[in-house]
């Protein structure tokens, strides 16, 4: 049968070590999971409870721009964090992050237009872009500027549009007011959108992140419930448009998704309200950052950037290897510690980078952590 081209994307290769991971499991192997970017723990458990109740009633449709309860919350949201005073009507829920990606896309650009992507990056918005007909452009960025892309990109590559992220994935690296403002202003000045995801925030160790909506309301910030919210499965994001793009927006959303899950809607209502037990879980991540920064460094691991957010540390092991992804699988199957390839965020420098998460539990990063300890020293033996 024919087929479209816009269906030629790569892997997401993370998603294939989980499934070699899952087959290990399968025939009785302990894995310890650091390949993928999801919190160990579920939703809220008050949250959890409140849906409950709520499921009493029938959960139908709800209007394409999300249920106006949980728009009003998430606009009070960026009072109480970076004290904006926001407009509820600028915030659309979304079917996850990656469906306010997709809305983004096929409102700001047109057919071919080019979006640059500062590698490494998380590896869908390439994949995005191509399946529906833009064009990704990889801009390579340095340990130097902490893998973050820079204002003289914009124009260098003649962009239609730039993303960031901050804390970025796989880095965790952040960028400050200043950065952002340089960048809101390199895109302006050659009339690009800036697209900003801010879908870690919320997991930062020694200092806040800043939203671009701090510097600038002509952007798109994209959020999610699933990693500070701790709501993977549930697939709920949100995303703040100017004002003159709402209702380009709604029409887009009516038609592709109708409205995001009427039930995660709801239990992301009700989570907003649950920030001691969600800081309970950034302070897990802050001890296993910790372990996780000094672990690799004694293992002979230490060539990386510090993570400013997030829950990743990205590795330079070209020391050891010039194909990341037969020494990831080489680590599965010696150490029984899933990590994931650089060639996910970077194909043209990723065979000598590996992304460790220490999104799990702390048992379980003291154990990864001894088996690779292991694996390395007998490797150099």
């Amino acid at each position: 049968m024919r087929h479209a081209t816009r269906g030629d994307v790569d892997p997401f290769i993370v998603m294939d070590v989980m499934e070699a991971a899952r087959q290990a499991e399968a025939a009785g192997r302990h894995i310890i999971h650091m390949e993928v970017g999801q919190p160990g723990t579920g939703a809220p458990k008050a949250a959890r409870d409140q849906l409950i109740a709520d499921m009493a009633n029938p959960l139908g449709y709800t209007v394409g721009l999300g249920l106006p309860d949980l728009r009003a919350r998430i606009a009070r949201h960026y009072g109480d964090w970076y004290g904006l005073d926001l407009d509820p009507a600028r915030v659309v829920i979304t079917s996850g992050a990656s469906g306010a990606f997709l809305l983004a896309f096929s409102a700001l650009f047109d057919n071919g237009e080019r979006v640059g992507l500062g590698t490494p990056c998380y590896p869908s918005y390439r994949q995005i872009l191509r399946a529906v007909g833009l064009t990704p452009v990889d801009i390579p960025t340095s340990l130097a500027d902490r893998f973050q892309p820079q204002p003289q990109h914009v124009a260098a590559h003649d962009l239609a549009g730039l993303i960031v992220a901050s804390p970025a994935n796989p880095t965790g690296t952040m960028l400050d007011a200043p950065q952002l403002a340089a960048l809101a202003e390199a895109c302006a000045a050659r009339d690009a959108a800036l697209i900003s995801d801010e879908i870690y925030h919320g997991i930062d160790y020694d200092l806040r992140p800043v939203s671009a909506l701090s510097v600038t309301d002509e952007v798109y910030v994209i959020n999610s419930f699933s990693k500070y919210f701790s709501m993977t499965g549930w697939r709920v994001g949100w995303m703040v448009v100017p004002d003159d793009h709402v209702r380009r927006i709604e029409r887009l959303a009516q038609n592709m998704f109708i409205c995001a899950p009427h039930a995660a809607q709801r239990l992301a209502l009700h989570a907003m309200n649950c920030a001691p037990e969600l800081d309970a879980n950034k302070a897990v991540y802050a001890a296993n950052r910790a372990l996780m920064m000094d672990g690799l460094r004694a293992a002979g691991l230490g060539a990386f950037a510090p993570p400013d957010g997030a829950f990743y540390i990205y590795v330079d092991v070209s020391a050891y290897t010039d194909d990341a992804r037969a020494f990831a699988a080489e680590i599965l199957d010696q150490a029984g510690v899933a990590v994931t390839p650089g060639l996910d965020f970077d194909a043209a420098r990723g065979h000598h980078w590996l992304r460790f998460s220490y999104a799990r539990g702390t048992a379980d990063i003291i154990e990864g952590l001894d088996r690779i300890a292991r694996f390395m020293q007998a490797r150099r033996a």
